[in-house]
């Protein structure tokens, strides 16, 4: 009897990591995949809403920042995560992108970050 309860045991736990995994890991996995793809997607002319939900238009970018245009006369610099989603011709906020077409590497780059991200971490850690 001793053997068939630590065997249930470790079901019990397989089947709770099944669980994170699917519940909690996976939807994370996939929202970020996603959001590395708007990122790609991004091109001058896009209307989007940043995180801080400040809306504008994309008039300058480059592989970190964009500079919105908020009003005639107003244009502010942003880090390129700071982007939540592009606004459609209707006014609402796309989150997903409709681009599919992005190249990987270039999603890759934003999931992973860029070389100079990646030096920067280094020196902190180097730095400690």
């Amino acid at each position: 009897m001793g053997g068939n309860s630590s065997m249930m045991t470790i079901l019990y736990i397989v089947v709770m990591f099944g669980l994170l995994y699917f519940v909690l890991i996976r939807p994370q996995n996939k929202q970020r995949k996603q959001q590395a793809q708007l990122l790609a997607s991004l091109k001058k002319g896009d209307k989007i809403v940043t995180i801080g939900g400040l809306h504008g238009s994309i008039v300058d970018l480059d592989e970190h920042r964009v500079t919105l245009k908020i009003s005639d006369t107003t244009r502010v610099v942003f880090e390129r995560g700071a982007i939540k989603g592009k606004v459609s011709d209707k006014g609402e906020v796309v989150e997903s992108p409709a681009a599919k077409d992005v190249p990987k590497d270039k999603e890759k780059r934003y999931l992973e970050g860029s070389d100079e991200d990646k030096a920067v971490q280094e020196e902190k850690v180097e730095t400690k």
